[in-house]
């Protein structure tokens, strides 16, 4: 079900304050280096996510990462495969019709809300199961002004709908009995694009998944900063039995 209306404890503008404690030369630099800095739009939102991020992560837990770790390991780690989603949603695109991407298990909004930020042309709905999770992204979509973000409450194993492309960077290692539900949330003609980091970790769990994908392609993917290894699988969904 979609999360209600937000209430205390997050009154809008209340993480502008926090912006000053996190590293802005690095998330620059960073998104330079991915080509996505233009007027400074996508720059001055993921600040205050950041910020955001910074001021609850303590008491609630929303990421294992604070500081320069967290830009790295999650907020260039979401971006990094920008250019590989650019590509997917021209395929699955006929028309001048807006791309749907879900994200699954998305916890504190990774990567739905950078992406969202990034790409204002894409539907974006995040997925999680957790009250508290719900309130923060109800917080960041406020606070953000993302109006092209939608969020639902539910376990992965419940989710509904179908999507061009289906993301997620919590699921580790594939399961087959999850990865039905993932798949059958994904467009016929859509696209399901975990998030990895080894590419020959991910070869291997694949095996667990076989019969379930028409087609797999193991990407590697270039996180500005960060020296691991990281890729994304892109997989296409089998045809599904009538």
């Amino acid at each position: 079900m979609s999360a209600g209306p937000l209430s205390p404890p997050f009154p809008i503008g209340l993480f502008c304050a926090r912006v000053a404690f996190v590293n802005t030369t690095l998330l620059a630099d960073g998104l330079a280096a991915l080509n996505l800095e233009h007027d400074g739009t996508i720059h001055q939102r993921l600040l205050r996510y950041l910020a955001a991020i910074e001021e609850w992560n303590p008491v609630w837990g929303l990421v294992g990462a604070s500081g320069d770790e967290l830009i790295i390991k999650h907020i260039l780690d979401s971006l990094a495969p920008l250019a590989h989603l650019d590509r997917l949603a021209e395929r699955v695109l006929s028309t001048d019709a807006r791309v749907n991407l879900v994200d699954l298990g998305t916890g504190a909004g990774l990567p739905g809300i950078p992406l969202a930020v990034a790409r204002p042309a894409f539907d974006v709905t995040l997925l999680d199961r957790m009250t508290r999770r719900i309130r923060f992204l109800e917080a960041m979509r406020a606070e953000l002004g993302l109006v092209n973000v939608d969020i639902v409450e539910e376990q992965v194993e419940r989710a509904k709908g179908s999507f061009d492309i289906v993301t997620f960077r919590a699921f580790r290692p594939f399961e087959r009995k999850l990865f039905k539900r993932v798949f059958s949330v994904c467009a016929p003609e859509g696209f399901v694009v975990a998030y990895k980091g080894k590419a020959d970790k991910a070869l291997s769990e694949l095996a667990e998944i076989d019969g379930l994908y028409a087609s797999a392609d193991i990407l590697p993917v270039t996180v500005p900063f960060l020296a691991d290894e990281r890729c994304i699988v892109v997989m296409r969904p089998a045809m599904r039995r009538t």
